[in-house]
């Protein structure tokens, strides 16, 4: 395994991703709904995603990862179906081996596991064929030459998010709901709980933070209940990574913010991509509001775009670790619905991480 490398996406890049909706439907697919080939590719350069669980209308990670594989196809001309680019949908962990086969078989030279649990069958899929480029999202795969890993420095961008909770809370409680306890998730968590504590340390005040985990990433239905047990204990905040599981916490906010004035609000905030839309809401007095307080930013539709082109261009990184940061946009934070106080205070936050002032850890404490 070649040294990690620090990659910026860039500003740019990062957002050109989250203007893009998502389409394609149901499960995998490698027919080609427009009806032709490759425009300007071959199944050399053929790409394909394999989703985790949750889908590509998750509004969060794998939505971000097939609305940038949308991007690629469109700035070179490549059209969606076999010897072009599509994604192959898994409704469950048992489908991961077999989808990540279907694309092999299908012809697909470029195959993205989207997300850590994939990690074991992309590591076998490699094994067994040497001469197919693979990719894993959120997980590192060593030592093979026909894998690049992906990583991003998600703890970062969640402190922002904890700063921003932290400024926002009139209970001077939050809560973090995360989809399945990992690796991954606990770089959210981590960096959320040390964002809100230090900030509180400024503040010279306390905020309680309660952290639960949904044990799955496409429970919408589990997300509603613990956030409707997070409400109903006061908490006026909750910062979500979990995927499809977090649509029911945005359900639940919803549902409670129609009741109220748009001063009594509970807050949300989202994951992996911009999910202000999903806070749209009417108000108890009829007025048009948003609950979505903040998003934080995760360039994985940027970063399949770069792999994909570089795949394209015949520069595939085989073995490398690519690491997405804060300092280079890799992951980031949206303005929102912050007030001003809090956008300066995550701004400030913000130069501090990227300067190496304040570290922020990757594993929550005990």
């Amino acid at each position: 395994m070649k040294k990690a490398k620090l990659f910026g996406l860039g500003a740019v890049a990062l957002a050109s991703m989250l203007v893009l909706g998502a389409c394609g439907g149901g499960g995998g697919g490698t027919t080609d709904s427009s009806g032709g080939g490759a425009a300007g590719g071959d199944a050399d350069h053929s790409v394909a995603i394999v989703t985790d669980i949750g889908g590509v209308d998750d509004r969060s990670f794998n939505q971000s990862a097939w609305e940038g594989l949308q991007a690629w196809g469109k700035e070179h001309n490549i059209k969606r179906g076999g010897g072009g680019f599509d994604y192959i949908q898994s409704d469950d962990a048992s489908q991961y081996t077999t989808n990540i086969d279907s694309a092999v078989s299908n012809g697909f030279h470029t195959i993205f596991g989207v997300g850590y649990l994939l990690a074991e069958p992309i590591t076998a899929a490699a094994d067994a064929n040497p001469n197919t480029n693979f990719v894993i999202i959120d997980s590192v795969i060593e030592d093979k030459d026909n894998v690049v890993s992906a990583t991003f420095k998600d703890n970062e961008a969640a402190y922002l998010a904890g700063v921003a909770a932290a400024h926002t809370t009139k209970t001077d409680k939050v809560g973090f709901i995360g989809g399945e306890e990992g690796v991954v998730i606990d770089r959210f968590e981590a960096g959320f709980v040390k964002g809100v504590n230090d900030t509180a340390k400024e503040m010279d005040k306390e905020i309680d933070i309660d952290v639960r985990y949904a044990e799955s990433f496409g429970a919408p239905d589990k997300g509603k209940s613990i956030a409707a047990n997070m409400y109903d204990n006061d908490i006026d905040v909750i910062y979500h990574a979990s995927g499809g599981t977090g649509n029911g916490v945005f359900s639940e906010a919803k549902a409670r913010n129609e009741k109220v004035a748009a001063d009594d609000k509970v807050w949300v905030i989202g994951v992996d991509s911009d999910q202000q839309a999903e806070g749209e809401y009417t108000d108890s007095e009829g007025n048009d509001s948003n609950f979505c307080l903040t998003s934080t930013l995760k360039g994985v539709g940027a970063a399949v775009q770069d792999i994909s082109t570089r795949a394209l261009n015949d520069e595939f990184p085989g073995g490398e670790h690519l690491v997405f940061g804060l300092k280079d946009g890799g992951v980031s934070l949206t303005d929102g619905f912050l007030s001003d106080d809090a956008k300066t205070a995550v701004n400030e936050a913000k130069d501090k991480v990227s300067a190496g002032d304040v570290e922020v850890p990757e594993t929550p404490e005990d």
